[in-house]
């Protein structure tokens, strides 16, 4: 008799747990989402985060907040998510430097990339360029090499810190076009940009959406752009390949993520809505005036891209010689 009693009470106890955890996930959200950003305001992936959880807001019922998180190259805020509680309430949206560049540089993190965190989606992909200031004497991606090479270590660049991808960018490029190049960290992208702008170094790889609004404002002088073929919106500017080293190329991808332990039900609600939110026309243009692609994808997709970054980088790399230092 007491085992049967004991046995109902037990089934009711797990019908209880069952019925409280299909609730909570069907009230989801029931609160504000914090979206931290580990990078400068006004950064590429600042931008896209903006304007994507805006439109996510509209249709998840529920407040979406961007909070900058910037320092250490991204660690200091990614380091943050990874620490937050896996309910869906506090997300990360990350660049493919702190998901697959700083593990291959740093393997003291706080924090690893598979193991504490769970993809929701790729967001967009973030189109680079090679700016100088205004007026600069620079003309192109060749006389900038020949300039380089004329005078070994004089030539500086600017970058969001140690790792953060102005950083490999121009390490590539140094490395393809046999440059010495001198490499002066800032504290974030935008900065880096800033001090470009105001001659404090000469050049800088930058995402477009960071450096779009100092171009028009006719601060920043655009060289090339690094995508394989001309972008329709620049369409007068020449790639980095075509106007002084053939073959170069880079780009960076934006994508949102969750706290390891965040319930499969929840990820999933929210790739679809940032899925949806990719698809409207408004969000389509305002990305792509800046400079950044719209792509989307499911959490596998997401994942097999973040592996298969994390080993190309690794090749990269060691081929390169480049270092966090």
């Amino acid at each position: 008799m007491q085992r049967r009693h004991w046995l109902q009470a037990a089934l009711l106890s797990t019908l209880s747990s069952t019925k409280l955890f299909a609730w909570a996930q069907g009230a989801y959200p029931a609160k504000p989402i914090k979206l931290i950003v580990p990078l400068a305001a006004g950064s590429a992936v600042d931008n896209a985060a903006r304007i994507v959880t805006l439109k996510m807001a509209s249709t998840l019922g529920a407040s979406m907040a961007v909070e900058n998180i910037a320092g250490a190259s991204g660690q200091i805020g990614t380091d943050r998510v990874a620490k937050s509680a896996p309910d869906g309430y506090t997300l990360g949206g990350f660049n493919d430097s702190i998901m697959t560049m700083l593990p291959n540089l740093n393997n003291k993190l706080p924090w690893d990339i598979v193991r504490d965190f769970e993809p929701v989606s790729l967001v967009a992909t973030v189109e680079w360029c090679l700016v100088v200031a205004a007026d600069s004497p620079i003309k192109n991606v060749a006389e900038f090499i020949q300039q380089a090479r004329q005078a070994p270590g004089k030539i500086n660049y600017g970058s969001g810190g140690n790792g953060s991808p102005q950083h490999i960018a121009m390490a590539l490029f140094a490395s393809q076009a046999n440059l010495q190049l001198t490499h002066v960290p800032y504290k974030g992208a935008t900065q880096a940009a800033v001090g470009v702008a105001g001659k404090e170094v000469d050049a800088a790889f930058q995402g477009i959406a960071t450096v779009s609004g100092l171009i028009k404002a006719g601060k920043l002088k655009l060289l090339a752009v690094c995508t394989p073929k001309r972008l329709p919106q620049f369409a007068d500017i020449p790639t980095v390949s075509e106007s002084g080293l053939a073959g170069f190329e880079f780009n960076s991808w934006f994508a949102m993520m969750a706290p390891a332990g965040t319930p499969k039900a929840i990820t999933q609600r929210l790739q679809q809505e940032v899925v949806k939110a990719l698809a409207d026309a408004q969000v389509k243009e305002q990305l792509s005036g800046l400079g950044l692609s719209p792509r989307g994808s499911t959490p596998e997709e997401l994942a097999t891209a973040l592996s298969a970054q994390l080993a190309r980088y690794d090749r990269l790399f060691k081929q390169a010689g480049i270092t966090a230092d």
